[in-house]
């Protein structure tokens, strides 16, 4: 089963963006890791957003 390109290109985006981490680095990750990272940074937002 392949992973949509459109798909990973979001999340690369989304922990770059946060985290500014190399494109590369974030492609290295397994699949469940980048995962968990798009979460705990989702997590992280939403505290924020909520003023904890």
């Amino acid at each position: 089963m392949t992973y949509a390109a459109d798909r990973l290109l979001e999340e690369v985006a989304y922990v770059a963006y946060h985290f500014h981490w190399p494109r590369e680095e974030i492609l290295d990750l397994e699949h469940h890791e980048r995962q968990g990272w798009v979460r705990e940074i989702a997590r992280i937002n939403t505290r924020v957003n909520e003023g904890r």
